[in-house]
């Protein structure tokens, strides 16, 4: 006989909640912000190394070239990862992290606005926490940040 038993673990919700938006925050800025390439320097500098031989050769244009083809991949995926959890989210859910906090206008936006102007039709309070929460929940988890409780 299979047994099946399996527990969801029980996060802390102040940390987790921190978690989830600062990921949320760091996605927005990913997102709208653009990637400012790194340029190499073609001006010789004229301070003076007083250092013995390290037997290492340096090569700056290939360094700055490797870290804007990674950087710009790293962010690419992150943001991929990101959208790719929340369309796994229930479509209440999915709604409100998209417009609360996956806009390009999300900094402006508050609770209030999201659950009085945007859900049609508008709902309480408390249920946009419930939702708010279950959606944290899903997303922190998906995402590997979740806090547990010790």
């Amino acid at each position: 006989m299979l047994n099946l038993d399996f527990e969801l673990p029980e996060l802390d919700r102040k940390a987790t909640k921190r978690m989830v938006e600062v990921h949320l925050e760091k996605f927005r800025l990913f997102k709208y912000l653009t990637f400012e390439e790194r340029e190499a320097s073609i001006t010789a500098s004229c301070t003076p190394r007083f250092h013995g031989p390290t037997n290492q050769t340096s090569d700056q244009t290939a360094s700055i070239a490797m870290y804007n083809v990674d950087e710009q991949e790293k962010r690419k995926q992150f943001c991929l990862r990101t959208e790719r959890a929340v369309k796994h989210l229930p479509p209440m859910e999915r709604f409100l992290i998209e417009s609360r906090y996956m806009a390009d206008d999300s900094d402006y936006l508050t609770d209030y606005n999201v659950y009085c102007h945007k859900f049609q039709p508008p709902i309480s309070a408390m249920t946009y926490d419930k939702i708010r929460w279950k959606a944290f929940y899903r997303l922190a988890l998906n995402l590997n940040i979740a806090v547990t409780k010790n």
